[in-house]
């Protein structure tokens, strides 16, 4: 069966437009229902989170009135970062967890993101059950058996005490100045809360969000602001999150921005010496720099690729019992203490490594020199499949054959947005330049 209504990270697309409108996500919502409620005598449970976009309202009613018409009784947790509600699938019972977001999305964008019972996403395979039942369409329950909602209030206090609990016991980051952005998103109370609580001087950039601005000119793939501020106010390190807080990047006292990579290396080395990093290697995916690959190497650590997507990431941790992993765009995973990435956790744990070697943050956040990187996205229309095309695929194969040896290359198609993705590491920088643009050139001469 082939997936249409999943990619990589749930369902996502543009709010009102096919498959995001308020029609689909009842349907999602009432299929979703029934697959988790297999047994018609027990109770059921789902929490229901979102981020701060204004189609959010609409979805959240939508999925409500699906899942209820099947008797899940629904919990809504209200604006919350994405790794919050996995946490709370499992600490409050839940049998399924519903996270509405498109992430780093722009704000007219929206997705559905679900968790299981264990607060891990769901497989290719649960997913695939899923969008068959929507196709077929769901029976709903009997009128005596719908399902009730309720509003949680604390949803947000329980995921601050749960991230604070992962930083060392009895540290505090007193006399630590951080700017913390929070993309006018999710997480645009509970991070600014949690560092205040530990001690430290708070600066707040995208926290004010109004249904419109999520990730606009801010947040982990905008980080200028945050860095000019770091700057200006003399801060010890900058926190960039992502509209669900899933993801960071980190800038430095001087204004420089580190990856995930950067900050996967920096934990798989502590890690690594600490004697806590278990199977001895990093999960990374296909994306990640040639230049980590080789720092983790020298270092006697594995570096375990997957596809992108931090979905794929968490499964093959599962899958060999690794505790650390993640992508190039800030998602960090730490199984011992989260199911999925928690881009404020990952920032804590930096600034533990911060105040513990008493280093500056330009210190630690440059583990390895990167290979000379390029990634050019090409947007394509609803139909078009440009890497398909005879003379698209002769001048990839002709690039690969020039990069052999000297670098790699990397083509996809986004999971979460209409874009084919064209990137390719080489020391050589013209080369790099001129590879990526032959093969975006072939793109766009198709569509």
């Amino acid at each position: 069966m082939t997936r249409e209504l999943f990619g990589t990270d749930g369902v996502r697309g543009t709010a009102n437009t096919y498959p995001m409108t308020a029609e689909m996500a009842l349907k999602i919502g009432a299929a979703v229902g029934r697959f988790f409620r297999k047994d018609s005598s027990a109770a059921h449970r789902v929490v229901i989170g979102k981020d701060t976009r204004l189609s959010g309202y609409m979805f959240e009613s939508a999925l409500t009135a699906g899942l209820t018409s099947t008797g899940m009784n629904v919990l809504l947790l209200g604006p919350i970062p994405t790794p919050a509600v996995g946490l709370l699938t499992t600490s409050m019972r839940a049998d399924l967890g519903v996270m509405i977001s498109a992430s780093h999305n722009p704000a007219v964008d929206n997705g559905i993101k679900f968790f299981g019972p264990d607060g891990f996403k769901l497989s290719d395979e649960a997913e695939m059950e899923i969008e068959a039942l929507v196709k077929a369409g769901v029976e709903p329950a009997q009128s005596r058996n719908i399902g009730r909602a309720k509003r949680i209030d604390d949803g947000r206090f329980r995921y601050i005490e749960r991230v604070k609990s992962t930083f060392p016991s009895g540290m505090r980051l007193d006399g630590i100045k951080v700017v913390i952005d929070c993309a006018h998103g999710a997480a645009y109370k509970a991070a600014p809360e949690v560092l205040w609580e530990l001690g430290a001087e708070v600066i707040t950039v995208g926290t004010a969000p109004n249904g419109f601005n999520i990730n606009q000119a801010c947040g982990s793939t905008q980080p200028r602001v945050a860095a000019e501020t770091v700057v200006a106010h003399g801060a010890d390190l900058g926190i960039c999150l992502d509209g669900d807080a899933d993801r960071v990047v980190l800038i430095d006292e001087t204004g420089a921005v580190a990856d995930g990579d950067q900050i996967m290396g920096l934990f798989a080395a502590r890690w690594a010496q600490e004697g806590r990093l278990t199977g001895n290697a990093l999960v990374a995916t296909v994306m990640s720099n040639l230049g980590l690959e080789r720092f983790l190497s020298d270092k006697g650590i594995g570096l375990e690729r997957t596809n992108v997507g931090d979905r794929y990431v968490v499964e093959r941790m599962r899958q060999g019992g690794f505790n650390l992993g993640g992508e190039q765009s800030g998602h960090i995973v730490m199984t011992d203490y989260a199911t999925t990435g928690d881009g404020l956790m990952a920032a804590l744990q930096f600034l533990a490594a911060l105040v513990q070697s008493q280093k500056r943050a330009s210190e630690l956040s440059s583990v390895f020199q990167p290979v000379p990187q390029l990634l050019k996205n090409v947007r394509f229309q609803s139909g078009q499949m440009p890497l398909e095309d005879t003379s698209v695929r002769a001048e990839i194969a002709r690039v690969e054959s020039e990069l052999s040896g000297r670098g790699r290359l990397l083509i996809r198609k986004s999971g979460t947005e209409p874009l084919v993705r064209v990137m390719a590491e080489c020391e050589d920088e013209a080369v790099l330049n001129t590879s990526v643009d032959a093969i975006v050139s072939a793109i766009e001469a198709v569509l």
